[in-house]
């Protein structure tokens, strides 16, 4: 029995040998495939073989050119197909095996022939052509076209379990899907509980039976995040998700994300696998329809107009199929044929006070299995069913979709603290709410989460109420609200058209204003000898405002008289002080080298450190070794100990590490000091007296200048003692870095931070002061 022969060129037949050898021993062409016999036949074997009674009735098929058999493999007695009722159809074979004289498709010469001796076989490999390919695909079915349609779908991760879209931008996600940018999708997702076997019923429903969704028999849950793909039969988007109720550390996390999904569905298969239906079920599809449409509407509005979609995306929720798979129970409804499932099920949610409104629609389909494999057949059904159904859910473009999916991930995204998780829902506020708490009354926010990031303030439905703490009461123009404005008005030292000196003087004599920018001042506390009226009976009305975390004060004293006679005072004297501060160096230096003993450096000579090197600058110190004599700075000459040898002594005075490490060195006799050194000495420990005397007068007279900086702060400054470094930059406070207070925001900064000057009339300051780096940044008048 012989092979056929093969052509090199383009891998196709030219002529197909008998395979029977029965009376042309294998030399002639052949013509016809016997299905019974598993052979191809030439004319004068088919009619030898077949003349027997019992074997006349076999199924025989003429060849057409470029023939290619099919797997014998797959086929058993009686034509019966085994192989196939896995795969889906018959197989065409890849190989003849010249020992076992049988056709094999690549699957059966696997599984035959991959071990043992056979697998040094001979084999005779068969080209189909094109034309074999294009007669095999119109030989197909419907269904069996449509299986094929699937063979090459696969999986991908879209989120995953932070909540992270893990596809880069809208092309990848088209790319990824495999599909056309222009076709247009639906979107069905499946929910239910760990074990159920979620990715299981989408494969067999969707893909015929092929894992695309990966399936496990272990404990750990298979799927995690949220994974697509995209089924070229139906145009629709299959989304698989994390099951409810299993082992995760993000529990509330995870929860935000399965309703995020179910915002972008078209479709939602509930899938559960119980003998009767949990409450677990009603209560999450009645959470999620609350929340969908507390949240989730508006939302979707805002990202129809906002990426100027031309298909709206529906405000109302997708349809949802409950799949009821039981083993020993009835399913719902089979008691009473007369009712209604879905009537059953509204029945349930409103026993539960939950109300799926938000849902378009809810079917039942049950299926029970008495033997597995479980029936898919019948959930397929429905979901074309509902597929169809375009009233309510139209398709739409890939892109479209993942740009929903963007936004509700950009909007409702962050970290839900552990305070603030509520079990009672499976879709509680906060989730997707602002997590900040008003500080009077402890009412929280409304908004959105992230909120802020585009500028929009905080807000609750509650009314506040006042808080001496906070002083949390707004003033508002009363002449301005009668003409259907509110325009907030501030207590404050002086009018914005007044200078800073004249408005001292006009507080001084007149009291606070309270200026409005449509009406001008409209109150001074002091402007009559007597009966001056309160300002909220006259010319301002009160309001309670909430205290949000991170948001300044309201009606803080504003009165900084005080702070602004200080500032002038304290820019006159920085001014006398660094333009005396060259002649007061010079006077100085000179006035120290008269009265140093012999044996010291002049100052003007040292340039340097004598140890380190380090250049001196104008407002360092140069510091005399009392041992050597020569110029240190501060940290090489700390350390102090008697230098008897040089008159210094029983007192410690300050000397050099040199000089302290060879404090047993004694000093020759010609070293020692004169009668005219001695006396320069005693002159020089007498200055030292004098200068120290004055520091301490000097210190003395800051204790009570700090305590007239505090008495003179405004309220809303935070105070020096509890300043300790720089708000933006983090540097800690010395006495080299001067600490300098924002006008707007009342944080301590250093003079590099803070070096900005601007207008701040809220705090009262009309003219530019210092602001810091932030404030400075903020639009608008501060």
């Amino acid at each position: 029995m012989s092979a056929h022969t093969q052509t090199a060129e383009k891998g196709q037949n030219t002529t197909l040998l008998c395979q029977e050898s029965y009376v042309c021993s294998g030399t002639d062409e052949a013509i016809f495939e016997c299905d019974e016999c598993r052979s191809l036949q030439c004319q004068r074997c088919e009619e030898e073989l077949h003349q027997p009674e019992r074997l006349r009735n076999h199924e025989r098929t003429r060849i057409r050119p470029g023939h290619v058999p099919y797997c014998d493999s797959c086929k058993g007695a009686n034509g019966n197909i085994m192989h196939a009722s896995m795969t889906g159809s018959r197989q065409i074979a890849a190989v003849r095996c010249q020992v076992c004289k049988i056709n094999l498709c690549v699957e059966c010469q696997k599984r035959t022939h991959a071990g043992g001796n056979r697998r040094k076989h001979p084999v005779t490999v068969y080209h189909a052509g094109k034309a074999q390919e294009q007669e095999e695909e119109e030989g197909m079915d419907e269904e069996t076209k449509r299986r094929k349609m699937t063979e090459k779908v696969v999986s991908f991760l879209l989120v995953d379990e932070t909540e992270e879209i893990q596809v880069r931008n809208e092309e990848d996600f088209i790319k990824k899907l495999d599909c056309s940018p222009d076709q247009h999708l639906k979107v069905v997702s499946i929910f239910g509980n760990t074990g159920d076997g979620k990715s299981h019923t989408l494969n067999h429903t969707f893909f015929y039976g092929r894992e695309v969704f990966k399936t496990s028999p272990a404990q750990e849950s298979c799927t995690v995040g949220v994974w697509a793909a995209y089924d070229p039969v139906r145009k629709v988007v299959v989304i698989d998700t994390e099951g409810l109720l299993g082992a995760t550390v993000n529990l509330s996390q995870r929860t935000r994300l399965l309703l995020k999904v179910l915002a972008i569905s078209d479709l939602v298969i509930y899938r559960t696998r119980a003998d009767r239906l949990h409450n677990d079920l009603f209560k999450f599809l009645g959470d999620a329809s609350e929340a969908y449409l507390k949240h989730f509407t508006k939302e979707l509005k805002a990202t129809t107009a906002r990426c100027g979609l031309d298909v709206p995306l529906s405000t109302l929720g997708p349809g949802v199929i409950i799949f009821h798979e039981t083993v020993y129970t009835k399913l719902l409804g089979s008691d009473h044929p007369s009712e209604v499932p879905e009537k059953l099920i509204q029945d349930r949610f409103r026993k539960l006070s939950c109300f799926p409104e938000a849902f378009s629609s809810i079917h039942y389909k049950g299926t029970r299995t008495y033997n597995p494999p479980t029936d898919f057949s019948g959930l397929r059904r429905a979901v074309e069913q509902q597929l169809e159904n375009n009233t309510t859910r139209s398709p739409r473009q890939p892109g479209v979709i993942y740009k929903a999916l963007k936004a509700l991930s950009d909007r409702f995204s962050g970290e839900i603290p552990d305070d603030q998780m509520a079990h009672s829902s499976f879709f509680p506020d906060e989730y997707f709410t602002c997590s900040s708490v008003c500080l009077s009354c402890g009412c929280g926010c409304k908004r959105s989460m992230n909120h802020a990031k585009e500028g929009v303030p905080h807000e609750s439905k509650s009314r506040c109420r006042y808080s001496h703490q906070y002083d949390n009461r707004v003033y508002t123009c009363k002449a301005c609200y009668e003409r259907g404005m509110e325009v907030s008005v501030v207590p404050k030292t002086s009018a914005s058209t007044d200078s800073p000196w004249l408005g001292l003087a006009k507080y001084a004599w007149s009291g606070y204003v309270i200026e409005c920018p449509n009406c001008g001042v409209v109150y001074r506390s002091r402007q009559y000898w007597f009966g001056n009226q309160d300002p909220v009976n006259t010319v301002v009305r009160t309001e309670i405002e909430h205290v949000w975390p991170g948001t300044d004060g309201f009606l803080k004293d504003n009165n900084n008289a005080a702070q602004r006679l200080l500032d002038g005072m304290n820019f006159m004297a920085q001014s006398v002080s660094e333009l005396s501060l060259g002649p007061t160096k010079a006077v100085t230096s000179w006035l120290t080298d008269q009265i140093a003993p012999a044996y010291w450096r002049p100052n003007s000579q040292i340039l340097s450190c004598n140890k380190c090197n380090t250049p001196f600058k104008d407002n360092d110190t140069k510091h005399h070794c009392r041992a050597c004599g020569e110029g240190f700075c501060d940290g090489c000459s700390s350390k102090t100990r008697p230098v008897p040898e040089r008159g210094w002594g029983p007192a410690p005075v300050r000397v050099c590490d040199n000089c302290y490490e060879n404090r047993g060195i004694q000093l020759d006799v010609a070293e020692l000091p004169s009668d005219e050194e001695g006396g320069t000495l005693i002159a020089r420990k007498v200055g030292e007296a004098v200068q120290n005397t004055l520091g301490a007068v000097v210190t003395a007279m800051d204790i009570p200048l700090g305590l007239v900086k505090d008495a003179a702060r405004p309220a809303y400054w935070v105070p020096d003692h509890e300043i300790l470094h720089c708000h933006n930059c983090r540097k800690e406070f010395s006495i080299k870095l001067s600490k300098h207070h924002c006008r707007a925001c009342g944080q301590g900064f250093c003079d590099e931070c803070s070096h900005d000057r601007r207008a701040v009339p809220s705090r009262g300051w009309d003219h530019p002061v210092r602001v810091c780096f932030n404030c400075n940044k903020k639009p608008g008048d501060l």
